[in-house]
């Protein structure tokens, strides 16, 4: 290996940082367009508008054109989760402030460690099951359970990081193994196909504007998917899942300048907990390697 090559890991870790980016100008858009339409639209024209990007896919890159998946009980296991955890992405970041949703989001990296032991066979020693704890901790104290009313906004945030940690720990399992196209494409295909179901039910209205802004949501949701499966084949899920937390700094800027919020003391003190948390676990990692 050359001094001038990049190892592995660290290009994971910097394929993560930049899904993160992508994904926070994602979620702003979501945030605006979730003020005016139901989650179930938003999602069913941000999977409709994502199906051209997998095509152009295809077609430009040889490579990718098998959509026959190597591992098809895992990939059902991915677009069923698809489902689940976009429709409670979309509503969390409808209801709740962007800083709000992301403090509870990151308790995923948190999960992700503590399901790869089980699920991917990594070694987790004691001190991550104590930062895993930790975070939890951080989590509770943005909830504030029993002091504050925990609305469906938060019930949606905390079914989002569950099922995201799962997402991440699929796609670490069979990431290796199966094609770019595969791993994006079936599971915006269940996310149409379901939406589609109760679309009929809850349709409002939309203008071009509106459709530019669901296009330019695809958009930035392909590009971010495409570097964070980049970004899993490349280093182990503790290294990657830590580069959510990037995208507090992302909803403190989004949150000020376009929807006028300010986090509230409890979500900076919980945030900076589960940050604190998920960097000793990456920590822990790097010095392991």
């Amino acid at each position: 290996m050359s001094g001038r090559e990049i190892p592995q890991p660290l290009r994971g870790a910097l394929f993560g940082l930049l899904a993160c980016a992508l994904f926070s100008v994602h979620d702003a858009i979501i945030k605006l367009l979730g003020s005016a339409f139901p989650a179930v639209q938003v999602v069913f024209f941000a999977a409709l508008f994502t199906l051209p990007w997998v095509a152009a896919l295809m077609i430009f890159t040889p490579s990718q054109r098998n959509l026959r998946p190597r591992h098809p009980r895992w990939m059902v296991l991915r677009a069923a989760l698809s489902i689940a955890v976009t429709v409670s992405i979309y509503f969390a970041f409808a209801e709740l402030k962007l800083a709000e949703t992301y403090a509870i989001l990151f308790a995923t990296p948190l999960l992700v460690t503590a399901l790869s032991a089980p699920i991917l066979k990594e070694q987790v020693g004691r001190w991550r099951w104590i930062a895993v704890a930790t975070g939890f901790v951080g989590v509770l104290i943005v909830l504030q359970p029993g002091i504050s009313p925990i609305g469906p906004g938060h019930l949606a945030a905390i079914a989002g990081a569950t099922g995201g940690a799962l997402v991440f720990i699929v796609m670490r399992k069979i990431g290796r193994d199966e094609t770019m196209t595969v791993m994006l494409f079936y599971p915006r295909l269940a996310n149409l196909l379901a939406m589609a179901v109760f679309l009929p039910a809850i349709y409002r209205p939309m203008g071009a504007s509106d459709l530019g802004w669901s296009a330019l949501l695809a958009t930035f949701g392909f590009l971010a998917a495409l570097c964070m499966v980049s970004a899993y084949r490349r280093a182990p899920a503790a290294i990657v899942a830590p580069m959510q937390y990037s995208q507090i700094l992302w909803a403190i800027l989004f949150g000020t300048l376009i929807f006028s919020e300010k986090p509230d003391a409890n979500t900076a003190v919980g945030a900076a907990i589960i940050i604190a948390s998920g960097g000793f676990i990456m920590w822990r990692e790097n010095r392991r390697a």
